[in-house]
């Protein structure tokens, strides 16, 4: 029986929806975010979990707690799932940050997996605390089924590390919506397969398009790169 991993990212909250670095600052779900994981919970609830971890900041907790309940389960918090911290930009928009720090800006959108911005943590320093977590996780709950709950840029750099992509594009590749849930089912702690990514049926059908940069450039004009 492979080990399987539910992974999902928060609901949604005010800054989410103002599409604002929002990293390190702690927020509450907004009703619509705490409507995004009610949909989940209930999807989930017949499904046997041993336990659930989150990240400590207040929008992850209080996913977690509302997708622990039917198991009546307390979630554990890990400061390893924490997102990642955006330094002086944490509460900006992408256009502000563009406008007020636009050479540092320029070179993190090229690699944003070594590069921080000042203050700030890189995507290194976000896998060099995540996987360890992410591997006693597996040892201590080998063969059964565990929920994990963080962030749109923690969980995207954990499945490109462990789906072995090119970490550079993490932003660029992936995405990861509002309460998505993902999949992830391990035969041992190297060989993952990946079952479902960013699905967010309970809630919506079919995804829309993209209409706006969401924090990335490489998806801001009709003229990007395909």
């Amino acid at each position: 029986m492979p080990t399987r991993i539910y992974l999902v990212r928060h609901g949604s909250t005010s800054l989410t929806a103002e599409d604002r670095f929002a990293g390190s600052s702690d927020v509450l779900l907004s009703d619509e975010g705490r409507s995004q994981v009610s949909a989940l919970a209930s999807r989930l609830q017949h499904e046997p979990l041993d336990a659930v971890y989150s990240s400590p900041l207040i929008r992850t907790m209080e996913t977690a707690r509302i997708l622990a309940g039917p198991h009546r389960l307390t979630p554990i918090p890990e400061s390893g799932l924490r997102e990642i911290d955006y330094g002086h930009w944490e509460g900006l928009t992408r256009f502000e940050v563009e406008r007020d720090y636009a050479e540092e800006y320029a070179i993190w959108q090229e690699d944003p997996f070594t590069m921080a911005p000042v203050g700030g943590e890189s995507g290194v320093n976000v896998i060099n605390r995540v996987l360890p977590l992410f591997r006693r996780i597996m040892d201590t709950h080998r063969h059964r089924n565990v929920l994990i709950v963080s962030h749109k840029g923690t969980n995207r750099l954990l499945i490109t590390s462990l789906l072995g992509f090119d970490m550079r594009s993490y932003r660029d590749r992936l995405d990861q919506s509002p309460a998505a849930l993902t999949i992830l089912d391990f035969m041992n702690e190297v060989r993952p397969r990946l079952r479902l990514f960013n699905d967010v049926s309970h809630y919506e059908s079919v995804p829309p398009r993209i209409q706006s940069p969401r924090l990335s450039k490489w998806w801001g004009s009709p003229g990007a790169k395909p």
